[in-house]
């Protein structure tokens, strides 16, 4: 669940809009699915109109193809005729043509930086740029302070980093036991928390990142001596610190931590840090409906995760040659799980609720892995920050459909720990009612907790359905939601396919809830 393209809301700077999958989903013709474009690029057939060629290409040249019928486009530096493509973006043409005849990285970035575009284009590349092309800047406007240069697509963010390093210089220190290894890691962040933290221990390679704000600061050392493949954070709130503790595989004293590897004790931002993924194992699925299944993943040993939230994670895996990758949002393993009592095996789990489509390439080959297959995970995602549920007093949340996912910890996550809440609804909307998922859970908990309550809405009910039903629209938004009172700390969630969610902030905003008080979420 991810970023909502909208005019108004959120801010385009904004990291529910940055954050990969923010673009419009649009229908596509039959056969132009994700696997009719793999199979084309297998075909064999001449995708860049060069016969094989690989050219130079100038910043003149480039300008030249900027039609649908004839487009190229750059992305760090390489040049790709994506004129094959055009039918088969789900993002739809237009979304392409954003970038026609010019510099897409920067485009490409804010909307799927997660795609494998060298893979999915690798039989339309044209050659590289040999000058600096023409940088994007249609509806991407950055704020002065955070302006970059740009050479062949590679952005330079060093005076962003330079100058929010004067502020929160992270730093570290470590010490030891007879058989422990202590790695300290100072913040200055008051409110951290041990999801804010990521540790992947291989062998004796220590990749440890910690999320400040927006910026992510990250320790990546070859460990001088072996350690047990086990890992422990412990966090002090009141100064920051987070406290990664490994055991000693032999009783001896070390003279140094280890050697420093790529990008040891970089601060960047947040976005700016390639997506690290590790290999998780299934180890469950169990059918929530007649097409969603709960997957759930174990995570490896020596790799401590966990996704906060509101905030999503990658899959990735290598489909008939074709890298693919799609955001999911983690959930809990039922409606009555306690986060409070997980044990370590639990804390090790990944819980995915995945809609399984006929003509999915992807979802196809999730569900056809077998107990014990493999899959990539990637660190945590997102822009949903959860201090700010700290002091909600009524908390509206509206899904559609696998929407419900980032709902599902929301609920979960205010009702047992924010003690200001005095009201939590959910507007659950589908089409009918063997698609509502959890039904009987999410009304098993109304009847736990007063503050809840769950209203389903279907766009296709049944003769024999007695409760809300239609489209999200102003008239059912004016009825459904409504403030006890306007002085009350109010925040709506809202998440679904593209359009309802674009269309349910549209609705809010008509009903006078300000940009603050609303967070879109989106498939």
């Amino acid at each position: 669940m991810l970023n909502v393209p909208s005019q108004s809301f959120p801010a385009l700077s904004s990291q529910q809009r940055v954050s990969a999958g923010g673009r419009s989903k649009v229908p596509l013709k039959p056969g132009r699915s994700l696997m009719d474009w793999v199979r084309l690029t297998k075909s064999h057939k001449d995708l860049t109109g060069l016969q094989g060629r690989i050219i130079e290409v100038t910043e003149e040249e480039l300008a030249k193809h900027n039609t649908k019928e004839d487009c190229w486009t750059c992305i760090r530096g390489h040049v790709y005729n994506v004129t094959p493509y055009m039918e088969y973006h789900p993002g739809g043409e237009e979304e392409l043509m954003k970038a026609a005849g010019s510099d897409g990285t920067d485009l490409f970035d804010r909307v799927h930086r997660w795609v494998n575009y060298e893979s999915m284009l690798k039989e339309c590349h044209i050659g590289r740029m040999s000058a600096r092309p023409v940088a994007i800047s249609k509806d991407f406007h950055l704020k002065r302070t955070e302006e970059k240069t740009t050479a062949n697509g590679v952005l330079d963010n060093r005076n962003i980093v330079e100058a929010i390093a004067k502020d929160l210089p992270p730093r570290y220190d470590w010490f030891q036991t007879d058989s422990a290894l202590t790695v300290a890691v100072y913040t200055k962040l008051k409110h951290l928390e041990s999801e804010m933290v990521t540790v992947d221990l291989v062998g004796s390679t220590l990749r440890a990142e910690i999320i400040i704000e927006d910026y992510s600061y990250l320790l990546h050392l070859k460990l001088s001596h072996t350690v047990l493949e086990k890992v422990t954070v412990n966090i002090t709130r009141n100064v920051g610190k987070a406290e990664i503790v490994l055991q000693k595989k032999d009783k001896v004293s070390w003279a140094q931590l280890g050697q420093p590897l790529d990008s040891h004790v970089s601060f960047l931002r947040r976005l700016d840090r390639g997506l690290f993924y590790r290999k998780c194992k299934l180890i469950s699925k169990i059918d929530v409906n007649y097409n969603t299944k709960l997957f759930c993943l174990l995570l490896p040993d020596g790799v401590f995760l966990q996704v906060p939230i509101g905030q999503h994670v990658y899959l990735k895996d290598t489909i008939d040659g074709i890298e693919m990758v799609k955001p999911y949002t983690p959930v809990s393993s039922s409606l009555q799980s306690n986060s409070q009592d997980l044990t370590s095996t639990d804390s090790r789990k990944v819980f995915l609720m995945i809609k399984i489509y006929p003509n999915g390439g992807f979802t196809q080959h999730i569900d056809s892995l077998p107990i014990g297959g493999e899959v990539n995970v990637s660190s945590p995602q997102g822009g949903f920050k959860k201090i700010r549920l700290q002091a909600v007093k009524e908390l509206f949340l509206l899904a559609a459909g696998t929407g419900i996912t980032p709902m599902v910890k929301l609920l979960n996550y205010v009702l047992t720990n924010v003690s200001s809440l005095r009201k939590v609804k959910l507007l659950f909307f589908n089409k009918k009612d063997d698609d509502i998922l959890w039904r009987s859970q999410l009304e098993q908990l109304t009847l736990h907790d007063a503050r809840c309550e769950v209203q389903f809405v279907l766009s296709e009910p049944t003769g024999e359905w007695a409760g809300m039903s239609g489209n999200i629209s102003l008239a059912l938004l004016s009825k459904a939601i409504k403030r006890s009172d306007n002085k009350l700390n109010t925040l709506v969630c809202i998440c679904g396919p593209t359009m309802f969610t674009s269309q349910g902030l549209r609705f809010l905003e008509e009903l006078e809830f300000s940009k603050e008080e609303m967070f879109g979420f989106s498939e």
